[in-house]
């Protein structure tokens, strides 16, 4: 036998088997068990023909398939609709009585109108099932509209929500959380009606997920609006409050529901995120109107520093806008490289002075009585001493001469501590109070702060 030849044979069975592999299964498979009787009837064979055609005739899909039964062997010829009908044959013929074996021979149908007859059926039923169904999905939609609207009708009410909210941000998150609880519920009592409560499971499912994904992908966003709900009800400012934030100083304009927004004191903008204002430490400065200012003061190491104390002390309390209590107060803070450094601190009503000014104001007057009094205030300076000398050098600008060490008259101190105060009123922040005013009216509803409300 040639090459060549043998070669073909061996193709021609590999396709035979193929071909033969679907019938060999379908006889193979859901056969049926038990004993085989002895004896053997034409009249017992002719029954389960007759019962197997009377089963096959009240089942769709089976018109063209024929049943033979010899010695209770059962053959079945023909074609079926599909692969899951011919299948099927064996389930049923199996459970016939007396059967011993089944040679299923059927194969599936090619003709197109056949194959295309129950699906049409099904598209026939489907929509009458659709059409049967509209009254009853009528009622169902109704039902879900009167809820929802029932829903926001409740939420547009301006009580109870602004009575229970701390503020009009969280009224607005009460009234979205009502709205989707009527939502949700006028879903389920719909699904209900129509008897699909079951699919509400994979909505709600299918819905966390997406939330879940949706919250990973937004978590700044939903991390500042957090934010922005436990600022809102914690109020740790108020407008036109002065606050520190991350080493922005500025007055407070609006809180919003993702940023703070802070106006310097040059005149612009700071917008800070609400979730790093949240976590960041705040310095309000307008919270007491009391406040402190201290200054320094140099004066020479050889002057009476019990002198220079009790003259500093009494200069800033002599200012009017400095009030008694708390009292000011005068310590030595440090030994510097020329000079020993005397702080002063004193109090003023912040809403009636601006702080700049009073601080300023302090120093030019403390500065002026040192003056008239001979207290030393030194520059930094730098001795040379070279070898062989013995004095230090006095040439200008270098050492003080004697004539500037000696005091002025008692009244020329008393007349510069009496001077006329320069303004110190508030004039400043007023001004930038009232920047403040003018672009909160511009955006009156885009605010969480309230100018009456209690600070933490």
């Amino acid at each position: 036998m040639s090459l060549k030849r043998f070669l073909n044979l061996s193709v021609l069975c590999i396709v035979l088997g193929f071909a033969n592999a679907p019938e060999a299964a379908a006889q193979s498979s859901d056969q049926p068990s038990g004993t085989i009787a002895v004896d053997d009837s034409a009249e017992q064979d002719a029954a389960i023909a007759n019962r197997i055609r009377e089963i096959l005739r009240e089942l769709d899909g089976y018109e063209d398939v024929t049943v033979t039964v010899s010695a209770g062997i059962v053959t079945l010829r023909g074609t079926a609709l599909d692969s899951a009908a011919v299948a099927r044959l064996n389930e049923l013929t199996g459970r016939v009585e007396g059967v011993v074996t089944i040679q299923n021979e059927v194969q599936e149908t090619t003709d197109v109108v056949r194959r295309l007859d129950p699906a049409l059926e099904r598209f026939r039923d489907r929509t009458e099932q659709v059409v049967n169904y509209l009254p009853l999905a009528g009622i169902a939609l109704a039902a879900f509209l009167i809820v929802v609207f029932i829903g926001f009708a409740i939420a547009r009410l301006d009580r109870p929500w602004s009575r229970i909210a701390p503020n009009a941000f969280i009224a607005d998150i009460y009234r979205q959380l009502i709205r989707i609880a009527f939502l949700v519920g006028g879903l389920v009592i719909a699904l209900d009606i129509l008897g699909a409560t079951a699919l509400l499971s994979t909505i709600l499912g299918a819905a966390g997920i997406i939330g879940l994904a949706i919250g990973f992908a937004v978590r700044d966003t939903v991390e500042n609006f957090i934010a922005s709900i436990m600022l809102s009800i914690r109020q740790p400012f108020r407008p036109n409050d002065t606050v520190e934030i991350e080493g922005d100083i500025g007055k407070v304009i609006r809180l919003t529901s993702r940023a703070t927004i802070l106006l310097s004191f040059d005149g612009n903008h700071i917008r800070i995120p609400n979730a790093t204002v949240f976590k960041s430490r705040i310095v309000n400065y307008s919270r007491n109107d009391e406040r402190r200012f201290v200054i320094s003061l140099g004066v020479a190491f050889d002057s009476d520093l019990a002198q220079a104390q009790d003259l500093a002390l009494r200069t800033v309390s002599s200012l009017p806008f400095v009030i008694d209590e708390p009292a000011p107060s005068v310590w030595i803070e440090d030994l510097g490289d020329s000079a020993v450094i005397i702080q002063v601190a004193g109090w003023i009503r912040q809403h009636e002075s601006n702080f700049l000014k009073a601080r300023s104001e302090a120093w030019r007057l403390c500065m002026s009585a040192f003056d008239h009094a001979g207290i030393v205030m030194p520059e930094t300076t730098l001795r040379v001493v070279g070898v062989g000398d013995t004095a230090p050098d006095t040439r200008e600008g270098l050492v003080p001469p004697q004539s500037a060490l000696q005091p002025k008259s008692t009244a020329a101190a008393v007349a510069a501590v009496k001077a006329t105060v320069a303004d110190v009123d508030a004039a400043i922040d007023q001004e930038l109070e009232r920047i403040v005013d003018t672009e909160r009216a511009e955006k009156r509803g885009d605010d969480l702060l309230e100018k009456g409300a209690l600070e933490e």
